[in-house]
């Protein structure tokens, strides 16, 4: 078998085995397929796109080109989430102890982020003396005893995708359907999850910037996960504007605490129950969203779902008080509020742009050896739709320093106040099969 003769068959429009797929995989990470050969490969790709099997058999060869994780010890059937990423995304912090308190495993293994704010490794970081590294034995044991752990990602899951993104980052490759849904759908499987669960973002804070990208995304990913035997969902939701009203780790956690409780911001606590009926039903407690999505509802009112997070907390060695005293939280000395110009409407909110002014003040990463500010960050006082005066706060800012004029103009420019406004549709879509 030659390269070569691989590139061309996928240059002419032609379908690939399971073998050809497997042999450019295995020799791209071993070293033997050079760069320029895989680049013209991806680039075929990306003009000449792949069939549903193809996705498939490139998922499990990149799946199977590293350590997988073997979950099997843990009782029950293993639901994993995966966001496609946003601005104040803190679902996982809410489902994780949330779907746990059904008595659902949930064995979270988790990244840390490079962009607006922290991912979600940081959050919890963020909590005095949370540990995200523990031993594979002792990740098995917690969530068979409490149903719950999140731990930091193994680095040798996938190899194969780390190194094609790099290239794809590049090359101009990024933004192929079955490259991106292989790459995500490769580490989920990897960490070894039975069921998977899909947030695919869409809007000026996503990857995805319109509806029909994020659907065909989401499809595609879906199709993967059934057709290697992993069970999967997905929804499409909104990015346009930032997901509830904190921006910044520790802010964050408070609202994933709030949102507990029963008390978090509509979109973000809409959001966690959209995402957690699929993972109910695909852990076999029931075949209903609507009965799944009761149950839910059910253990945040009677108290069983944050009384779950407490006690993830402290089987990982956090303070498990900032449950009921979130002022122990690491806090910025300077909060700074941001008036509106003009009255009116919020018309828009630029996620994205927002997120990378949380980011300036040191709530995230440009590069993966900055250090993250956990107490920095923004907290929203408005949404869009919402009606707001002259001089009326439209956020607070939290920083440690004082002279972030260039952060402010940042955030004005990003936020349109209007006669009229809309409010933004949460949930899109959702994709069941």
């Amino acid at each position: 078998m030659r390269m070569v003769d691989i590139i061309a068959k996928k240059r002419d429009g032609h379908a690939l085995t399971t073998q050809e797929i497997e042999f450019f995989v295995q020799g791209y990470t071993k070293g033997t397929i050079p760069d320029y050969q895989a680049s013209a490969f991806l680039m075929a790709i990306y003009f000449q796109n792949m069939n549903e099997q193809e996705r498939a058999d490139l998922t499990m060869a990149m799946v199977n080109s590293g350590e997988t994780i073997d979950l099997s010890a843990i009782a029950g059937i293993k639901v994993d989430k995966h966001s496609t990423g946003g601005v104040g995304d803190t679902t996982t912090l809410v489902l994780a102890p949330l779907v746990a308190a059904l008595d659902i495993p949930v064995a979270k293994m988790s990244g840390r982020g490079l962009g607006h704010t922290g991912g979600t490794l940081d959050k919890f970081e963020t909590i005095p003396g949370f540990k995200i590294e523990m031993s594979t034995k002792d990740f098995i044991n917690q969530v068979n005893q409490h149903k719950v752990a999140v731990i930091g990602q193994s680095g040798d899951l996938a190899p194969a995708d780390k190194k094609l993104y790099a290239l794809r980052d590049v090359t101009a490759t990024v933004n192929s359907i079955p490259l991106i849904a292989s790459s995500i759908m490769s580490k989920k499987i990897a960490a070894g999850a039975d069921a998977i669960v899909l947030d695919v973002k869409t809007g000026a804070g996503a990857f995805m910037k319109t509806d029909a990208q994020a659907e065909e995304l989401a499809h595609a990913m879906v199709k993967i996960g059934n057709n290697v035997g992993r069970r999967t969902m997905a929804i499409i939701s909104d990015m346009s504007q930032p997901l509830g009203f904190a921006i910044g780790n520790a802010l964050e956690v408070k609202e994933a605490i709030e949102t507990l409780k029963g008390q978090g911001p509509a979109d973000l606590h809409e959001l966690v129950l959209t995402l957690g009926s699929q993972m109910v039903v695909l852990a076999g407690k029931t075949d209903s969203l609507a009965e799944a999505r009761h149950q839910l509802e059910a253990v945040m009112k009677n108290g069983q779902a944050i009384a779950k997070f407490k006690q993830l907390i402290s089987d990982q060695g956090g303070d498990s008080a900032v449950i009921d005293h979130p002022e122990r939280l690491p806090e910025a000395q300077y909060k700074i509020e941001l008036p509106a110009k003009t009255s009116g409407f919020i018309s828009s909110m630029i996620a994205d742009e927002i997120g990378i002014a949380a980011m300036q003040l040191g709530a995230g990463r440009a590069t993966k050896d900055d250090k993250v500010d956990f107490a920095v960050g923004i907290v929203l006082h408005k949404k869009v739709g919402d009606a707001i005066k002259v001089g009326q706060s439209l956020l607070t800012i939290h920083s440690n320093r004082a002279d972030i004029e260039a952060i402010k103009q940042k955030i004005y420019n990003s936020i349109t106040i209007a006669d009229t406004a809309k409010p933004q549709q949460l949930i899109h879509t959702v994709i069941t099969h």
